[in-house]
């Protein structure tokens, strides 16, 4: 199957950065490579792009895509929380530029033999690097009622998340739950028919959940992103495009704090603490898809574009 995925926020994310022609980028999901061919694009011939992502099908579609653009782009397998080592294996300091596209690329999403999609059969895997061990169906038969609870309700943010939980420790008692449908089945029967009639999709929001707990996903994001932008050299930038209201929380707090990390009460004269700020928040509201390109990819209704910008 062809690596697919239609970029989103293309031009607004490129722009954001304010590319300089003999800069040094960081795509820490480089995917299909959409972004990055754009910001290779943009550099001149002393600029660079590193490519980072941990998905093998991701690695080999962005080769042959980048393969043009030469030893401008350096890729390399690997998850963007380890950005720092990664650059310092290339002999780089500081970068120009940092972004990172969230989430699932339509790729994953529609190769039905990640596991990823509640809608074709296939084994319970949705690991984003498969060199990981441990799968979907390891969380769904081995976590006791109560954590399966803990990460729908906090991860898929589900009102019925007790329910769907006592639903998959009584099915699982009864058989392994080893696929994609049998895992929706189960979920399906734990949310009343009225919901579901209304509603998208029931298992939408436990496979989110799942999906987020199996990677680490959050815990990685919260990491990464302050070392972030300590990698950046002054006034560059990190930008950040966001597909659930978890990820944009995290974005949004972590930019906010470093952009005005004090921790001194209001009412202090002046500061005592000493934390400096890190920059600032370019984007006081997040940047959205236009309604065109909501009707052309309807995968980017969700999305938020966030940038920070170092202190010079």
């Amino acid at each position: 199957m062809e690596f697919r995925h239609t970029s989103v926020l293309l031009e607004e994310t490129v722009d954001s950065l304010q590319i300089k022609e003999d800069g040094i980028y960081v795509d820490g999901t480089l995917g299909g490579g959409g972004h990055a061919s754009e910001v290779l694009r943009r550099l001149g011939e002393n600029g660079r792009l590193i490519g980072i992502d941990q998905d093998e099908d991701a690695i080999a579609a962005a080769s042959e895509r980048l393969r043009p653009f030469g030893d401008r782009a350096v890729i390399v397998r690997d998850n963007y929380c380890n950005i720092k080592e990664v650059l310092c294996s290339l002999g780089i300091g500081q970068v120009n530029g940092i972004y990172l596209d969230l989430g699932v690329s339509s790729f994953q999403f529609d190769s039905a033999g990640r596991g990823f999609s509640y809608r074709e059969d296939a084994p319970l895997d949705m690991r984003m690097d498969r060199r990981n061990t441990r799968t979907a169906a390891d969380i769904v038969n081995g976590y006791s009622e109560q954590e399966l609870y803990r990460i729908i309700r906090d991860y898929g943010e589900d009102q019925f998340a007790k329910n769907i939980a006592k639903h998959i420790a009584a099915a699982r008692e009864k058989k392994t739950i080893e696929t994609t449908l049998e895992l929706a089945e189960v979920i399906k029967g734990a949310i009343p028919a009225k919901i579901r009639a209304k509603k998208g999709h029931p298992a939408k929001q436990t496979f989110q959940a799942l999906r987020i707990e199996l990677n680490r996903e959050l815990e990685v994001l919260e990491a990464s992103l302050e070392q972030m932008i300590d990698l950046l050299l002054p006034g560059g930038r990190l930008s950040v495009i966001t597909f659930h209201s978890l990820e944009d929380r995290i974005v949004k707090n972590v930019f906010r704090t470093c952009a005005n990390p004090c921790t001194c009460p209001p009412d202090f004269p002046v500061c005592v603490c000493g934390k400096k700020s890190k920059g600032r928040v370019v984007t006081r509201k997040p940047v959205l898809p236009s309604e065109r390109e909501t009707e052309e990819n309807p995968r980017s209704k969700s999305a938020k574009l966030r940038v920070f910008e170092k202190a010079v």
